[in-house]
């Protein structure tokens, strides 16, 4: 009997201490699971911490105060990650011929990439695209809508 009363107590003591050292790996901020955000030099840390994308006025491909600041931004993030490459891909709203908004948004894309170009980003690791208006971002016939689709959008490749 008295073994079995020590086995148990073993037992209780035995877990009472894993649970203690769980409880205090997981306060300290060691282990697995203390990882939070995005992996740096992916997609996800592009977007949440340097901003994606571009946007343009309508019928344009020049770039505005806004988005030379978030190209700058994007220009240093890539001097960081190094061997990341990525594709700018033109977009546009959903007004004109299908010809027009390739070449326009193939104009915008060219107008990103030139600039990070410009910044000193090796255009090896550009890749540029036009999706016309075939991508919207933003649905509905409005103009609030159809300013989120002008846009030029950085991807992780």
């Amino acid at each position: 009997m008295n073994i079995k009363m020590l086995g148990a107590f073993a037992a209780v003591a035995l877990l009472a201490a894993c649970a203690q050292h769980t409880a205090t790996t997981a306060s300290s901020g060691t282990g697995a699971a203390a990882a939070t955000g995005p992996v740096p030099g992916s997609e996800e840390d592009l977007v949440a911490n340097v901003g994606d994308r571009v946007f343009y006025d309508f019928n344009r491909s020049s770039l505005k105060p806004d988005a030379r600041a978030t190209l700058d931004r994007q220009s240093g993030w890539l001097g960081k990650y190094a061997s990341v490459n990525v594709q700018v891909a033109g977009n546009c709203d959903d007004r004109g011929t299908e010809e027009y908004n390739l070449a326009l948004g193939q104009r915008r894309a060219n107008a990103a990439a030139d600039y990070l170009k410009a910044k000193g980003v090796a255009g090896s690791r550009i890749t540029t695209i036009s999706y016309g208006k075939d991508r919207p971002t933003a649905s509905g016939d409005n103009e609030q809508a159809w300013a989120q689709n002008r846009n030029a959008i950085t991807s992780v490749k």
